[in-house]
């Protein structure tokens, strides 16, 4: 099993979930994180001053799914996600040793 996270602009999370949920991923986690990267935060005025926004909102998206659809998933976060300009965000993958769901005690892809 693969553990996907993927970390993009806020607006196009609903995107993303909606053609994840299209292709039958029934399940993801959603979490609102703040950072930078090559974009470097930017700055604003507000009211005649000026001030650094260092760390920019973005969303995390965590799924896990049988290593035969990571890439599938893979490629539709990054064909829904995609606008070309610099903060667009990233993709992290990595190995999923078990999963256990809690109500039925289900272990592996069942639990998924």
């Amino acid at each position: 099993m693969k553990k996907i996270e993927a970390i993009i602009r806020p607006h196009k999370l609903d995107e993303v979930r909606e053609a994840l949920q299209e292709a039958g991923f029934r399940g993801l986690t959603v979490v609102e994180v703040k950072g930078y990267g090559r974009q470097l935060g930017h700055s604003e005025i507000y009211r005649g001053s000026e001030y650094t926004i260092n760390f920019l909102p973005k969303v995390k998206i965590e799924i896990v799914c049988s290593e035969k659809n990571a890439e599938k998933a893979v490629k539709l976060i990054l064909s829904h996600s995609k606008t070309g300009e610099v903060g667009d965000g990233k993709i992290f993958i990595s190995a999923i040793e078990e999963v256990i769901r809690v109500r039925t005690e289900e272990t592996g892809e069942d639990a998924v």
